[in-house]
């Protein structure tokens, strides 16, 4: 991300909550939402509880993605690639509470990958085309001083191929992709290690690392401003790579390149190989926070890192589910990294230490639908829900102790640790919880050919439906009944089928699936 993005965010003036301009039933919603690109399903559950608990936040969080957080894009300062469409010419920000511009790569694609992709796919494409330059050799991912999460852009962009079938992206993205990836390999890679150098993905400040090597002495909130912080190698960051390789070897097979393919997913293995060889703890049965350059391993639990591995794949069957048996979780959900550091504690906990980001949150509950732990699926929206409804609004973070919104601690300009405040109007936030509907309670899994089912419905919610979900050229009303992770019946259009949607199909299809164990 940009030099920008070291501002304190969370020493921002709080602005109050924006709530959503009207409910997603009357006519001037809609119309806004369509207006600025998006085709909006209906969340109903059959328990009038579950529905005003959980369907309601949904309705809520479409809402406020397509109303208050796409907003029109300056191309001056947008669309440094030239490939924004205009009109609509809109992208997605990144929140209520940060100073404009926002260009921040990170943002830009989790939202897409979230959400936008699928909601609307022209927005999802102007916002990941939105952190793209034109250089002298081509576009590149924006190179900034944020460069370790740069890859995420990868797997968003072949998330987006996938959702809308648009050749022309994917033609594009894997060049962008491929120059990307190439850069930060030359740069970043560590031949002894086999792993990426970089900070934790959600870990741009200090305070989610160890002393050493943060430093007292060094009166700066931002992570690369403390020595010896660019040669860590964290979990979370190698998911993403392992991730962006199988990502791109996708893409090359797509478009006819099976040697650039094979040549990619080797390198994914290996760096597999790697994670496991120095990250994995066989005794604990979760993996390592990080790994200095002189041997030391931290073996703190990093909360995206867990959820990354189970979802980019590093994780394998018998590994996830140790991994999601022996996650620590706090009273409100599943922390960036547990435990407290020294510095920090219950009284002044760590911004990036234990504190919940629902970004990170809802990628662990995601992780657990795709491993069919149907309860722990369930406690990670429900927890999300409720720091939701409590605080009025999707909040940037919240203390995960008493669930109040709350900024955390961080070394700051003082050169001691200062108070930051939780930004509201967090659209990562918002995207995480409207993943956690899609992704993990209707198991929507795109591929270049099909939308495949793999739900997970908790059985206490009850039978829910999603109507009116617009997938390429068909809209889908999808049914849930049952409870669990397995697909006992599958019909489609009325007629026993797979829980498999070809994607070449058209016009309105229903498809209702009974869950078991």
């Amino acid at each position: 991300m940009p030099v920008g993005r070291r501002i304190d965010r969370g020493r921002l003036t709080r602005r109050s909550f924006l709530a959503a301009v009207a409910a997603l039933g009357t006519a001037s919603a809609r119309a806004t939402a369509e207006g600025n690109g998006y085709r909006m399903p209906s969340l109903t559950f059959s328990d009038p509880t579950t529905q005003r608990r959980l369907g309601g936040l949904y309705a809520r969080a479409l809402s406020a993605l397509a109303d208050t957080h796409t907003i029109a894009a300056d191309p001056a300062v947008y669309d440094k690639a030239g490939l924004l469409t205009y009109p609509p010419g809109t992208v997605v920000r990144a929140g209520g509470g940060y100073p404009a511009p926002q260009r921040w790569t990170r943002d830009a694609a989790v939202n897409a990958w979230n959400a936008v992709s699928l909601l609307a796919p022209d927005v999802g494409r102007n916002t990941l085309w939105s952190v793209v330059d034109r250089g002298p050799d081509g576009l590149v991912v924006q190179q900034d001083d944020q460069w370790w999460d740069q890859v995420v852009w990868i797997l968003a962009a072949r998330h987006h191929y996938r959702v809308t079938g648009d050749r022309v992206f994917l033609a594009r993205a894997y060049r962008t992709a491929a120059r990307t990836l190439a850069v930060r390999t030359a740069l970043d890679f560590d031949t002894s290690y086999g792993l990426f150098r970089g900070a934790g993905f959600m870990n741009d400040g200090i305070s989610g690392y160890p002393s050493p090597p943060a430093s007292a002495w060094v009166r700066s909130s931002f992570v690369l401003d403390h020595p010896g912080t660019e040669r860590l190698m964290c979990l979370s960051t190698n998911c993403l790579y392992f991730g962006a390789q199988s990502a791109l070897a996708d893409m090359a097979d797509s478009l006819g390149e099976p040697a650039r393919a094979r040549s990619l997913r080797a390198d994914a293995r290996r760096l597999r190989q790697a994670v496991d060889r120095h990250l994995w703890r066989a005794d604990a049965g979760t993996y390592a926070y990080l790994l200095k350059d002189d041997g030391t391993v931290d073996v703190s639990q990093e909360g995206a890192g867990l959820a990354l591995a189970l979802l980019c794949g590093p994780a394998d069957g018998q590994r996830a589910e140790q991994i999601l048996e022996n996650a620590h979780w706090q009273p409100h959900g599943v922390v960036n990294v547990w435990p407290h550091f020294p510095r920090f504690d219950d009284a002044r906990p760590g911004r990036h230490n234990v504190m919940v980001w629902p970004m990170v949150h809802g990628l662990f509950g995601n992780a657990a639908a795709s491993a069919g732990r149907s309860d722990l699926f369930a406690r990670a929206a429900e927890q999300l829900a409720t720091l939701v409804a409590s605080s009025d609004g999707f909040y940037e973070l919240y203390d995960s102790v008493s669930g109040a919104v709350d900024g955390g601690w961080q070394e700051g300009g003082s050169g001691r640790a200062e108070h930051f405040e939780s930004q509201p109007d967090q659209t990562w936030s918002v995207t995480a919880y409207l993943r956690l509907i899609h992704d993990g309670l209707f198991g929507l899994d795109f591929a270049e050919d099909a939308l495949r089912l793999r739900p997970c419905l908790p059985p206490e919610w009850g039978a829910v439906s999603l109507r009116g979900l617009r997938y390429r050229r068909m809209t889908l009303d999808i049914a849930l009944s049952g409870g669990g992770g397995r697909v006992l019946e599958c019909a489609v259009d009325g007629r026993p089928a797979e829980a498999v949607v070809p994607a070449e199909g058209t016009g309105h299809h229903t498809v209702e699936l009974v869950l078991g164990v």
